[in-house]
């Protein structure tokens, strides 16, 4: 067997489909299966099922899964002590930002990134917690940041910093508010809200943080994505609850006002979240410390409520 065809079928079981697999791969699905194919033979064994719904690892293929991640990572891990000897990190680093803090962060961290690691590519993807997560589970992504993600199996979380929550609704002309005045939290269920979907974890605390008031949230509409969500309330479709960072670069962000939430306050605790199936590369350590440093010059620490995890 040799190494392209390890990261061929590793690709397939992860991804679970070999349309998928070729397009993150870059090849032709013909290509392939030529590939899979061939390591089955010098294997004597299948390795993947096809369904309906793509394919799957048999239980051959559950065993070699292990060992090839394992093996993949080894090689990635030499290629980079290589790269030490010769003074440099290389390879590249896959990570996850919340739409709101990716409109702060992607910058000053793509800055830090090519200073630290000129060598290395960097490539910053936007999403929301649960599906950044499950692309994180999957291989796609290699660090995450994530608004209060629940523990997950093979999945360790580290804190970053803690972020208050706001409500944020359309300004009302004439009606100039320095500093924001603040917003019972009770208000917040007698206005029509704009929020993502469930399992969305700022959704599952904003109810949580309601039912113990005895209160539950008008919903009023339900969007997967802060972009959206941000142009809705500009138009006076409703009100959303979201971190303030969500409001630098908004289309419309001199029509909006976030006002901070008490009785009781909202806080959305940060933390990095990596992957325990493939342990984390130098060049993943390093940018790791870069987010750990820049979230602590920009937000300061968190607080001792959050604990890092690994489930």
């Amino acid at each position: 067997m040799d190494l392209r065809q390890l990261e061929y079928f590793v690709r397939v079981a992860e991804l679970g489909s070999f349309t998928r697999a070729a397009h993150a791969l870059g090849v032709v699905q013909p290509a392939l299966s030529r590939q899979i194919r061939a390591l089955e033979v010098e294997l004597r064994q299948h390795l993947l099922v096809r369904n309906g719904r793509g394919a799957v690892p048999t239980e051959a293929g559950k065993v070699l899964l292990a060992h090839a991640r394992g093996i993949l990572h080894q090689v990635q891990r030499a290629r980079e002590e290589l790269g030490r000897v010769r003074g440099a990190l290389a390879g590249r680093v896959a990570i996850g930002l919340p739409p709101s803090l990716a409109r702060t962060l992607a910058v000053p961290l793509t800055r830090a990134f090519r200073r630290a690691l000129p060598q290395a590519t960097l490539s910053i993807s936007e999403g929301l917690t649960v599906a950044m997560l499950d692309a994180l589970t999957q291989g796609h992504l290699d660090l995450v940041l994530a608004y209060n993600p629940p523990p997950l199996p093979d999945i360790t979380l580290q804190p970053l910093f803690d972020e208050p929550l706001a409500l944020v609704q359309r300004r009302q002309p004439g009606l100039a508010e320095d500093p924001p005045l603040p917003v019972p939290l009770r208000e917040v269920a007698t206005l029509p809200l704009i929020i993502p979907s469930r399992p969305n974890a700022l959704r599952v605390q904003v109810e949580a943080a309601l039912a113990m008031l005895g209160l539950k949230p008008q919903v009023e509409l339900e969007i997967d994505g802060v972009a959206a969500i941000l142009e809705l309330v500009a138009d006076g479709v409703g009100v959303a609850i979201l971190s303030p960072h969500a409001l630098v670069a908004a289309a419309h962000a001199d029509e909006l006002i976030a006002r901070p939430l008490s009785e009781p306050a909202l806080h959305a605790h940060v933390m990095l979240a990596c992957s325990d199936r493939r342990p984390a590369t130098l060049t993943q350590q390093a940018a790791a410390d870069l987010i750990r440093a820049l979230c602590a010059e920009r937000f300061g620490a968190p607080s001792a409520a959050p604990s890092a995890t690994s489930a």
